[in-house]
């Protein structure tokens, strides 16, 4: 069998990198604070980015730094600095989107990997040889490929350029990510990770000659979405994926939350295990794809994977959310759990556990104490330590959530 197949995960601050080392990812991106497509994201200087290098070797995972954005002459002078840190630091790849920039990675950061960002828009195997050819080691092929030319373009390419796929998270209503809607609207450009989402706005139509009176583009009071992308989720195809000779799975998401990041790990960290245990000749665990039911998204799709385009959600620009994190655990010992509070949440709530190995399970907070050992009915404040006596363990690390109501 071939080599096992990557999974990426996306970690836009230090807690988002170790809920995916926790949670079973084999790789992680992430970025500096010049030069990546997210400037929502924390994001880690350089003496952060030392410390999750070490955290992530340690574990035997690798680090990928994005260097994506489209920089312009008067930021191409900052370069040099910026990539010759990030050998510094020892990452194993950068994730680069402009040809000027991968020459200057491979003056400047010649022991690091070169991978060719989706923001490049690769759709053939000419061109993802050409690159290459010219020193990446890697593509992330282009969002818009259906699964079928991706099998194509791996037939084509040398077994040691590998291919990458987003295969879950937020989409962009634009090829590969290049967007202008955001800077036309707000004078944030996307291109420079500082995009305002517009896409995910109200939208409506008004008539010249009726100053004021505004139409909804369909039949709904509230207007319409018209550029609301679904999320990718490609959670019951990894058979698929593997067959087509894809490397790395990527998920988005360097701006979300750490419990969106072990949700999201979790579930495709046991997806693709099952398939290697079994051969891909039994269906995957329900308990898999509801835990993607556990995280804040849009409406799932499985985006141009097989076949014309995802569409969009016309009725809502919102997320859909069915559970919250209360609380993480610090340590279980003595029949005890030892918590870090996140949302409020009381004695008596059923609260469902993620323990980063294993399924998650649910249990009832019978019994809560502050740090004096004082009986507390509810857990209101952010970062509170809460004593909750449990027969069954839960593990260090484990995430704890409730269903809303």
């Amino acid at each position: 069998m071939s080599k096992k197949i990557e999974l990426l995960a996306p970690a836009g601050d230090m807690e988002c990198l170790e809920s995916a080392l926790r949670f079973g990812a084999d790789a992680v991106y992430l970025a500096g604070t010049q030069f990546g497509m997210r400037t929502a994201s924390k994001n880690f200087t350089v003496e952060e980015l030392k410390k999750a290098v070490e955290k992530a070797h340690e574990k035997g995972v690798k680090v990928h730094v994005t260097c994506n954005t489209l920089p312009r002459d008067n930021e191409i002078e900052l370069l040099p600095e910026f990539l010759t840190n990030v050998q510094d630091c020892g990452v194993d790849a950068l994730i680069i989107a402009d040809i000027g920039v991968m020459s200057l990675a491979a003056k400047y950061a010649p022991k690091v990997q070169r991978h060719v960002s989706t923001q490049a828009g690769v759709v053939n195997y000419v061109t993802a040889k050409t690159l290459y050819d010219m020193g990446a080691s890697r593509v992330v092929l282009a969002r818009e490929l259906p699964i079928d030319e991706i099998a194509d373009i791996r037939a084509k390419i040398p077994r040691e350029l590998e291919i990458e796929t987003f295969v879950h998270g937020s989409m962009c209503v634009s090829f590969s990510g290049r967007c202008l809607i955001s800077n036309y609207m707000t004078g944030r450009d996307a291109n420079r990770g500082d995009c305002a989402q517009p896409c995910r706005w109200k939208y409506q139509l008004f008539e010249e000659h009726r100053e004021g009176q505004y139409f909804p583009v369909e039949e709904d009071e509230n207007g319409t979405f018209l550029y609301n992308s679904r999320d990718l989720c490609m959670i019951e195809h990894i058979p698929e994926l593997v067959k087509a000779g894809i490397d790395s799975l990527k998920i988005e998401g360097r701006a979300k939350s750490a419990y969106y990041v072990s949700v999201v790990t979790n579930a495709y960290r046991h997806a693709i295990d099952e398939y290697y245990e079994n051969g891909g000749n039994t269906p995957l665990s329900p308990w898999i794809k509801e835990e993607l039911e556990k995280v804040s998204h849009r409406e799932y799709s499985t985006g141009f994977f097989f076949g014309g385009e995802p569409g969009q959600t016309t009725d809502n620009g919102g997320y859909i959310r069915h559970y919250e994190v209360v609380a993480v655990c610090d340590e279980y010992k003595d029949n005890t759990a030892y918590l870090t509070q996140r949302n409020r949440f009381f004695s008596g709530d059923r609260l469902d556990v993620l323990p980063p190995s294993g399924e998650p399970f649910e249990i009832i907070a019978d019994c809560m104490m502050n740090e004096k050992g004082e009986l507390i009915e509810v857990a209101p404040h952010a970062t509170q330590k809460v004593i909750m006596p449990s027969n069954v363990e839960i593990p260090a690390g484990s995430v704890l959530r409730k269903a809303r109501s």
